[in-house]
C-alpha cells in the first residue's frame, strides 16, 4: 500500500493539481457522505471528500454556526470561508442531515464562497416506485446543473464505464474488509488506502486496492482481538493505532464514511445506466443518514458482528452528529441483551486521541480477551 510523498492537506492539493493540469479535470469538493459518484466520474469531475478536515477549524467562520452542531460541518464552513478549499472548482452539498443541507446556504451565503454550489438530495424512505421516481429527476438535475462546469453533456457510454469502474472498486473494497483477519498489515495501513478513494481519481485508487488485496490468502493473518467498529468515519485515525497498542484489529466496519458505503451486491448494468444508477442508491448497506428503517439497520449490524467473529462492538461518535445519535440507544440496548461488551467513544473530530480515550481503549481490548479465548474455543 504505497503512499504519495507528503502528508494531509499538501497531498491532496498536489494531486488535484495534477490532475487538473495533466487531465483537464474540474474539482468538486464533496460534503459527507452518499452521492452518486459513478455520474462525476462518467463527467470527467474529480471528488475530494471533506470531513471537517479534523482539528481545529481553520479560521472564525466556524462561530457562525452554534456550538452544538457536529464539528464537520463547522470546521467546513471554516475551512471554505478561510480558502482552504479554493483549488477545487465548486462544491457539491448531498442532504445527509439538516446541517449538511443548511451548510449549502450558509457556507455561499455567510461563509465567503464565491464558486458554484450543487446539491443533491437522497430519499430518507425505503425502496418505492415514489422513491425511484424521485432519485431518477435527481440524478438527471445534478447531471445537467454540472455541464456547468464541464460544458459538456452526460454521455450515456462513459456513465456505463464508469459504473464498471465503480463496481470492481466497491468488490475490492468489500474483499479487502470482509477478508481483514487475512490481511498482513495494521488497521492504520488499510484505512489509510480505503480512505485515499476520497479524494484520488477512481482508478488510480482501483490500482491501489489491486496492489493491496495481492497480498490477502487464506492464512489467517491477525492474531489480535477482533472488535467491530460503528459510527461516522474514522477520526482520529490514530484510533486504530490505539487498538494495535492495546493487541486488537477490526474485524467488522460499519462506518458511515467506509462500510457504509460498500455496495456488496452491485446491480446488474441495464439498458440505460442511468437506471443502473438509480438501483445503486438502494444497493447498499442500511445507513442513518439516508434511511428511517432502523430495525433494518440494527438487524444487518447484528449479522454482520456475527459472522464477524468479533469479541465485541465499539461505538465511534463525532458529538452532536444527530442521525447517528438517534441509532445509538437501540444498537446499545440490541447488543448489550445479547451479552456483547459495547465501549462507547464520542470525540470532536480531534487529530489525536486523548490520553484518557487511549486508556479506555486499552482496559475495553484487556476486558474482552475472556471473550475471545471463549469465542474461539466454540469456533
Amino acid at each position: 500500500m504505497r503512499e504519495l510523498p507528503g502528508k494531509g492537506d499538501d497531498v491532496r492539493r498536489e494531486y488535484i493539481s495534477q490532475q487538473q493540469r495533466q487531465h483537464g479535470r474540474k474539482v468538486l469538493a464533496v460534503l459527507p457522505i452518499h452521492y452518486p459518484k459513478e455520474l462525476l466520474t462518467a463527467m470527467n469531475l474529480l471528488a475530494v471528500e471533506l470531513w471537517g478536515p479534523p482539528g481545529k477549524p481553520r479560521g472564525p467562520d466556524a462561530g457562525r454556526i452554534q456550538t452544538y452542531v457536529c464539528a464537520v460541518v463547522r470546521n467546513a464552513l471554516a475551512f471554505l470561508a478561510s480558502g482552504g478549499a479554493d483549488v477545487v472548482d465548486g462544491v457539491l452539498f448531498p442532504h445527509t442531515c439538516d446541517s449538511i443541507q443548511g451548510l449549502a446556504t450558509q457556507a455561499p451565503d455567510f461563509g465567503g464562497w464565491g464558486k458554484q454550489v450543487f446539491r443533491f438530495l437522497h430519499p430518507k424512505g425505503d425502496d418505492r416506485p415514489s422513491s425511484r421516481t424521485f432519485i431518477r429527476r435527481e440524478l438527471e438535475v445534478l447531471a445537467v446543473e454540472l455541464e456547468r462546469l464541464t460544458h459538456a453533456p452526460l454521455e450515456p457510454e462513459a456513465l456505463g464505464r464508469a459504473i464498471d469502474l465503480h463496481r470492481e472498486i466497491h468488490a475490492l473494497r468489500a474483499r479487502l474488509v470482509d477478508r481483514r483477519r487475512c490481511l498482513p498489515v495494521d488497521d492504520l495501513a488499510l484505512y489509510t488506502a480505503l480512505r485515499r478513494g476520497e479524494f484520488l481519481w477512481p482508478s488510480d485508487h482501483l490500482g491501489e486496492l489491486r496492489e493491496a488485496a495481492a497480498v490477502l490468502d487464506d492464512t489467517t493473518a491477525q492474531q489480535g482481538t477482533p472488535v467491530m467498529i460503528t459510527g461516522l468515519v474514522p477520526e482520529p485515525m490514530t484510533i486504530f493505532s490505539a487498538l494495535d497498542e492495546a493487541g486488537a484489529f477490526v474485524v467488522a466496519d460499519d462506518y458511515a464514511a467506509v462500510g457504509r458505503r460498500i455496495v456488496r451486491d452491485y446491480p446488474k448494468s441495464a439498458a440505460d445506466p442511468l437506471d443502473t444508477l438509480v438501483d445503486l442508491q438502494f444497493a447498499g448497506p442500511p445507513c442513518s443518514t439516508r434511511t428511517i428503517a432502523q430495525q433494518r439497520r440494527i438487524d444487518v449490524l447484528e449479522q454482520t458482528f456475527d459472522r464477524s467473529g468479533a469479541a465485541g462492538l465499539i461505538i465511534h461518535m463525532i458529538k452532536f452528529c444527530e442521525p447517528e445519535l438517534f441509532d445509538v440507544p437501540l444498537i446499545r440496548r440490541r447488543f448489550e441483551a445479547k451479552g456483547v461488551p459495547v465501549l462507547y467513544l464520542e470525540s470532536e473530530l480531534e487529530r489525536e486521541l486523548a490520553g484518557q480515550t487511549v486508556t479506555r481503549v486499552e482496559a475495553f481490548v484487556e476486558m474482552l480477551r475472556p471473550v475471545q479465548i471463549q469465542i474461539g474455543s466454540v469456533t
